[in-house]
């Protein structure tokens, strides 16, 4: 999972001024619009000087460009779970409006993967956190690709397959593996370094050892960078897990 820090320049434009590049005119007016609805005019006043929520569905839209990967001519692959993480005065207001937020930023998500041909391997989620370590108006974007539960990948989508089944989509052109927090998938294994190695798609797809202590193993051989194909045994600790692009 990977993480950004969204926090307002220091002399900041209206929010309006400030996210209608991001958004396209239409797109803001339309979700504003459907908020003020929701909360008959609430989150203007709720938010005067605090996180916005446009603010919020930009991020999210910067979020899903950054991270989209290019998987052939004719499907791009972008994150559809997001952990939002809020200082603890935002997260309390908004708390009284999460489920019409939530709603209408699952909406957005949706919208902008469809403007931008992007696929989502499982339905949009957003989700709320508080962090009392973060200052006002500052948030945190994490983000992930995972199918709905108990639902297999789409098929062709990149994908590392754990012994006991469990699949994880590979989204980012670079996924990195590790028993660390703040890499892309999580190894929950002593013989594992914090940042252990990573995949990088492309053609071909390629493995690279990061410098971990006890070695990257791919098909048996402890490998510094080799390619990878369908079906390649990947091998961290005591951890296997098999490369599928099918």
């Amino acid at each position: 999972m990977c993480a950004s820090l969204t926090t307002p320049p220091a002399s900041p434009p209206s929010a309006a001024h400030r996210v209608a590049r991001l958004l396209g005119v239409s797109i803001l007016d339309a979700f504003e619009a459907r908020l003020d609805r929701l909360v008959n005019g609430a989150f203007a006043r709720a938010f005067t000087a605090e996180v916005q929520p446009i603010e919020i569905a930009a991020a999210l839209h910067r979020e899903m460009d950054d991270r989209a990967a290019v998987i052939d001519k004719s499907r791009t692959i972008t994150p559809n779970v997001f952990h939002i993480d809020l200082s603890s005065r935002d997260f309390e207001r908004l708390t009284v409006f999460v489920d019409a937020l939530r709603a209408e930023l699952n909406g957005v998500t949706r919208e902008h993967a469809q403007n931008q041909g992007y696929v989502l391997v499982g339905p949009p989620e957003v989700h709320f956190a508080e962090d009392a370590d973060l200052d006002v108006g500052v948030f945190r974007v994490r983000s992930q690709a995972r199918p709905a539960p108990g639902a297999p990948a789409a098929a062709g989508t990149p994908r590392l397959v754990f012994a006991e089944g469990k699949e994880i989509p590979l989204v980012s052109t670079i996924t990195r593996l590790g028993r660390g927090t703040d890499v892309n998938v999580h190894i929950d294994d002593a013989g594992a370094s914090r940042t252990h190695c990573e995949i990088v798609l492309g053609s071909p797809v390629r493995i690279r050892d990061l410098g971990s202590t006890n070695g990257t193993f791919v098909n048996g051989e402890r490998i510094t960078e080799v390619e990878a194909i369908d079906g390649t045994r990947i091998t961290i600790g005591t951890t296997t897990l098999t490369l599928r692009t099918d």
